[in-house]
């Protein structure tokens, strides 16, 4: 085991299953919802990635830690995670732009993770037996008295989170210098990460973002061009108000694209279906397919619920007629959701990629054509 790690710890699953390993990064307990990453990259991006609230994250690349931790890279200001697996902590850091190294970082932000050489056995007993409660502690050694609090913890189904991890106060990104604003977007922060909006400046938006608890007339008393509903963390089928929110946008007709957990709340404002998945999608290595151009996407992905939707036709719904966009070839999860009568669109995956591949950048693209061929605005 790596000299980075420190004393024994266990980790428990709500099965019984447990796993012994060396303390990595803070010491204590911590509870959450056990799920792993297949990301080989982006480990800084994955734990400061809002939408891991309340998770704890097995990564299933080997060696975790090799390029430290930086002040450029993390998408949010703070580690999200609620624990850490990995297999084997780096030995040394080995980068230019590394400022401190990872088991540095999580003791630094109070973050419990465990290193163990069964995380394949984990993943494994994840996929099979599904997500789960789990705890992480370098304190406790009796793993049935770990286990009756595990047990204790709140499901992620059920589960309201996006509120704790949206900012409190509006705050705006604006186009890099020598980039020509073209459009003011709103942005619903349900848990939203920093390249997102980044990505909407570098093709001309003012982006605005707002709380998750916005309502459609903090976002309309904007007048903005169009309207971005983010990624974040929880169970959709708890999300009413931004499902309100992002209603009233509809019938107003602003151009609108969400990500992630913005795709789970389009299908409940169109009236549709979510659940939650066994295991979830986690990682920069998942494929998609285009229902229309049959063109297929690598993409960065982490969530654990979908939309229920009719993937061979188009459908109508409350605003007119929709259709699945994207469906992800692994096991056919919609991933996409598009409106045909109005300018609508959401898919389940991350464009943005940080970490990750960049196939579907364009989508941002996409969302800056739609605002273009709206009619132009009254002066503001």
């Amino acid at each position: 085991m790596s000299e980075t790690t420190g004393g024994p710890a266990i980790l428990v699953l709500e099965d019984g299953r447990f796993f012994h390993g060396r303390s990595f990064g803070a010491t204590g307990e911590t509870f959450g919802e056990a799920v792993f990453n297949t990301g080989m990259t982006g480990y800084q991006e994955t734990l400061t990635d809002p939408s891991y609230h309340r998770q704890i994250v097995a990564m299933t690349a080997p060696h975790i830690g090799n390029t430290g931790v930086n002040d450029d890279d993390p998408e949010s200001g703070r580690i999200w995670v609620a624990g850490y697996v990995v297999r084997e902590p780096a030995r040394i850091t080995s980068n230019w732009r590394a400022q401190r190294t990872l088991d540095e970082e999580l003791r630094r932000q109070g973050v419990v993770g465990i290193a163990l050489t069964g995380t394949r056995a984990l993943t494994r007993h994840l996929r099979d037996k599904g997500a789960m409660r789990a705890a992480i502690s370098t304190t406790e050694t009796d793993p049935q008295a770990l286990l009756a609090r595990v047990r204790e913890q709140p499901p992620m189904a059920g589960s309201e989170l996006a509120a704790e991890v949206s900012t409190r106060e509006p705050y705006e990104v604006l186009p890099p210098e020598g980039v020509r604003t073209r459009f003011h977007v709103a942005a619903v922060d349900l848990g939203i990460k920093s390249m997102t909006p980044q990505r909407l400046a570098e093709r001309g938006c003012r982006v605005t973002v707002l709380p998750a608890t916005a309502t459609t007339e903090d976002i309309l008393a904007l007048d903005p061009d169009g309207v971005f509903f983010s990624n974040g963390p929880g169970d959709p089928a708890t999300a009413d108000g931004p499902v309100a929110a992002m209603r009233g946008v509809l019938d107003a007709g602003r151009p609108l694209f969400g990500i992630c957990f913005g795709n789970q709340i389009l299908g409940r404002a169109l009236d549709l279906g979510t659940y939650k998945l066994p295991f979830g999608h986690r990682g920069v290595n998942q494929p998609v397919i285009d229902t229309r151009s049959g063109r297929v996407a690598i993409t960065s992905q982490n969530h654990g619920f979908a939309v229920e939707a009719p993937r061979d036709k188009p459908f109508d719904t409350p605003y007119g007629r929709a259709e699945v966009s994207h469906i992800g070839l692994n096991d056919q999860v919609v991933e996409g959701l598009r409106l045909l009568d109005r300018p609508a669109f959401s898919v389940q995956f991350h464009p943005e990629a940080a970490a990750g591949p960049h196939d579907a950048a364009e989508l941002f693209d996409a969302f800056v054509d739609l605002m273009s061929a709206q009619p132009a605005p009254a002066a503001k």
